[in-house]
C-alpha cells in the first residue's frame, strides 16, 4: 500500500454528544471512562475510527452499540484538532450530536456505564469534551429555532405542555403558554389525538403526534418560532 512520504500518522476519533428528554428537561448522556488516562472520570461516548469506516460510520456504530437501535438522529458538529487535546498521542476528534427519546432508549448497554445528567448541571469532563458540549448546546438552540428537530426527542404521543417544557429546557427560559400553543399549532406539523393526559390536571391535555410527512417535507416551518433574542444569542455563540 502506498503512503505519503514524510507525513505524520494521526489517530481519528469520534465523540457523541447525546441529548435526551425525560419529559421534564433536556439531559446529557455521559460515561465513566474505563481506561487510562483519566480512568474513572466522566466522558462523552466515543471511540476511534477504524481503517475501513468513515467518521459517520464510526459514530453510527457507537450509537448502535450503546442503544441497540439504528436510525438515531445524528449530525456532525465540529472537528476538534488542537495538537495537545489528548494527553496520550495526537488525536483528532470529529464530534457528532445525537437526539434520542430517553424513554424509548432507556435500555442502554451495560458496558458503557452511562448516566443521564441535566444539560446545565453535569460533572467536569475529560480533555476538551466540555467545549464540545457547550458548542453542541448553542448549535441545538440555534437549529431548534429554524427547524423542528426537537420533536426527535419526544415520545410517539405527547401534550403541548410537555413540548413547551422541552423548549423551555433547551433555551433555559419560559414562554407564554398561549403564544407557544398558537405558534406551535400554526406550523401544521402536529395532529391532535382523541385521548387526553389526565395525570397532570383534572381537565386533562390532549395528546398530539407528529405528522411525519409534513415534518420531512417542511424543514423550515419553525423559522422565527423562537424570539429573535434567543436566536441571535445562539448564532453568536455567547
Amino acid at each position: 500500500m502506498k503512503r505519503y512520504a514524510q507525513q505524520t500518522r494521526l489517530l481519528v476519533a469520534v465523540d457523541c454528544i447525546i441529548f435526551g428528554f425525560d419529559g421534564q428537561e433536556i439531559k446529557l448522556l455521559l460515561i465513566q471512562r474505563g481506561f487510562e488516562p483519566c480512568k474513572g472520570k466522566w466522558s462523552l461516548v466515543g471511540g476511534f475510527v477504524q481503517e475501513e469506516e468513515s467518521a459517520e460510520d464510526a459514530a453510527a456504530r457507537i450509537l448502535k452499540n450503546l442503544s441497540g437501535l439504528d436510525g438515531i438522529y445524528m449530525e456532525q458538529l465540529h472537528t476538534f484538532s488542537a495538537p495537545n487535546r489528548d494527553s496520550v498521542e495526537r488525536t483528532i476528534s470529529v464530534a457528532y450530536t445525537a437526539l434520542i427519546d430517553i424513554k424509548r432508549y432507556k435500555q442502554l448497554h451495560d458496558d458503557f456505564h452511562a448516566v443521564w445528567f441535566p444539560i446545565n448541571h453535569h460533572p467536569e469532563l475529560i480533555f476538551d469534551h466540555d467545549a464540545m458540549v457547550n458548542q453542541a448546546k448553542e448549535r441545538l438552540r440555534y437549529k431548534a429555532a429554524l427547524h423542528p428537530l426537537l420533536l426527535e426527542l419526544l415520545p410517539p404521543k405527547f401534550t403541548l405542555p410537555q413540548l413547551q417544557q422541552l423548549y423551555e429546557s433547551v433555551y433555559n427560559t419560559t414562554f407564554d403558554k398561549g403564544n407557544f400553543s398558537r405558534k406551535i399549532l400554526s406550523t401544521g406539523l402536529l395532529v391532535r389525538l382523541a385521548d387526553k393526559d389526565k395525570l397532570s390536571s383534572r381537565k386533562g391535555a390532549f395528546y398530539y403526534k407528529v405528522d411525519k410527512k409534513k415534518y420531512n417535507s417542511n424543514l423550515h416551518s419553525f423559522l422565527n418560532f423562537v424570539p429573535d433574542a434567543h436566536l441571535k444569542k445562539s448564532a453568536s455563540g455567547r
